[in-house]
């Protein structure tokens, strides 16, 4: 975090993409109230702030007429809230690298706020564009990124606009810098046992993360839809659940090398299966390698969620991202949440536990146990990718050389 920004302008990156109901009401602020520390502490050197975000993919989800949905995307619907918890009067500008936020960035006070629209509004934004980064650059004297959620994007707003700052004018904000920390504690400083919990649906989507973590874990629980191709790799009948055929091979060499290196790879003995994808389908629990036609794993079975919990709770380390069943269902959810009390159970008896990624967060926070968590990261694929050792491109843009515009 920057120490020289009294009477400065600084442009702070953060990570605002929260989900809205119908009326366009926040129905999650996690990620605002994480950006707060980093704005108050700008604000507190005497800093004017301008704060950048996207919101959503408007420019993928275009109306019928191919025009950009302003009214469904605008971060304007973040302004009142932000107001609140800042406790100051936010501005906003209706534009990212236009006039008004030129103007606005430029009449703007130490201890005052601006909030730039959208910059996914700008196509330029997706594609690392040097004349909107430029732009960017202009509005103000620092840069700070934020935004670990999106620092893996090579974004004009993530990426390229530090480029256009000096080593002594750019840095991470105080969450950027808490999320290298702790994914760099589970990393290079495990304590043991180690334990990483995977779940979510493909197994595709985990490969290079699974074998990373065959590098320095102990164990690896595996649940959701992933499960079903290492378990029909082995022979199972997995019914009509879902399989990736082609990963098949890939599988069995996982399971192989993991043995080599006397690592544990778990897959749930048993499943708690349907006879549709629904929450009003017909359920019965059966072993995990004998579900019949017609019939799916969507959840861990009460035999897998004892033996997982008693995994973890042997834990020193624990990593947990994605859920181990079908979340959204109240049916299926039973062994995601009792991954949630496990694991804040093996934190209390003093095990250090990082959770990222969409659902398996909203378990924890669902089961009322997010404070019993040690770090819960803002990131899902950023952390998957940071994890799997690549050099995020928000984070090597900071350490990059000025450029001359």
């Amino acid at each position: 975090m920057l120490s020289n920004l009294a009477g400065k302008k600084v442009l702070i990156r953060v990570d605002f993409n929260v989900p809205l109901n119908a009326s366009f009401e926040i129905t999650d602020d996690t990620r605002i109230r994480k950006a707060i520390p980093t704005i108050t502490a700008a604000l507190d050197q005497g800093a004017a702030v301008i704060l950048a975000s996207h919101l959503g993919r408007p420019q993928k989800k275009k109306t019928d007429e191919g025009q950009i949905d302003i009214e469904k995307f605008t971060l304007r619907h973040l302004k009142e809230h932000l107001s609140s918890l800042l406790d100051l009067d936010v501005q906003f500008a209706t534009d990212t690298v236009g006039k008004d936020a030129f103007d606005k960035a430029l009449n703007l006070k130490s201890g005052e706020v601006l909030l730039l629209e959208n910059t996914r509004f700008q196509p330029g934004e997706s594609k690392g564009d040097r004349e909107m980064a430029a732009k960017l650059s202009k509005l103000a004297d620092s840069y700070i990124n934020d935004a670990f959620g999106t620092a893996h994007r090579a974004h004009a707003s993530t990426a390229t606009v530090a480029e256009y700052f000096k080593k002594e004018n750019k840095s991470f904000g105080l969450l950027m810098q808490k999320e290298i920390v702790n994914a760099d504690k589970v990393m290079n400083s495990p304590r043991r046992p180690f334990t990483a919990i995977l779940g979510g649906a493909k197994v595709s989507d985990k490969i290079q993360l699974i074998e990373k973590l065959m590098d320095f874990t102990d164990n690896i629980l595996i649940g959701g839809g992933m499960s079903f191709t290492f378990i029909k790799a082995q022979g199972g009948q997995i019914g009509n659940s879902l399989v990736e055929d082609t990963h098949i091979d890939l599988a069995l060499d996982l399971m192989h090398r993991a043995k080599e290196r006397n690592i544990d790879i778990y897959l749930p003995q048993d499943s708690i299966i349907a006879d549709n994808f629904s929450n009003d389908a017909n359920i019965k629990v059966v072993r995990s390698d004998e579900i019949p036609e017609g019939w799916m794993g969507l959840d861990i079975g009460p035999e897998a969620q004892k033996t997982y919990a008693e995994v973890i709770k042997s834990s020193k380390t624990i990593l947990w991202n994605g859920p181990v069943g079908v979340f959204e269902f109240d049916n299926f959810n039973k062994g995601t949440l009792k991954i949630a009390e496990s694991v804040a159970s093996s934190t209390e008896d003093e095990a250090f536990s990082l959770v990222g990624g969409g659902d398996s967060v909203s378990a924890v926070n669902q089961s009322g146990l997010a404070d019993k968590i040690s770090y819960i990261s803002t990131g899902g694929g950023a952390l998957l990718e940071y994890l799997e050792g690549k050099k995020l491109p928000g984070i090597a843009a900071i350490e990059t050389e000025y450029i001359e515009d």
